[in-house]
This record gives structure tokens, C-alpha cells and sequence, in this order.
């Protein structure tokens, strides 16, 4: 769970949270009813749960073959 600050907008949040802008979709796919929220109020909780495995993200020498 992640509380917004006044003036926070998702790339922002999905950076704090998951350390990325890259990961805003995935933010965004767990939070579907803020959609239309472009710049958040304070107090705001959005759902964040742990980034799944994926292999795409590892570098080629970590990846399964």
C-alpha cells in the first residue's frame, strides 16, 4: 500500500515504489478504478504489490534458456 502526496502523478509513484518509471502499467493494472487521476491529492492509497518474477527484466546471462 502506498499513500500519495499532494501533486504525485503515477511515473512518479511507480519510480518511489518500484524504483522505475518502466513500471507505471503495472501500477496502473492494479489501481483500474484511479485511472482517471492524473495528478493525486494527498492521502490517496494505491494498491502496490510486489513486481512478479520476470525474466525479461534480468540481464541475458541470468535468463533461462
Amino acid at each position: 500500500m502506498y499513500v500519495t502526496k499532494q501533486g504525485e502523478c503515477w511515473d512518479e509513484i511507480a519510480k518511489n515504489v518500484y524504483g522505475s518509471e518502466k513500471y507505471i502499467g503495472f501500477l496502473m493494472q492494479n489501481n483500474m478504478p484511479l485511472l482517471d487521476t492524473i495528478i493525486f491529492s494527498a492521502g490517496q492509497e494505491l494498491n502496490t504489490p510486489e513486481l512478479p518474477q520476470d525474466e525479461t527484466d534480468l540481464p541475458a546471462w541470468r535468463r533461462r534458456k
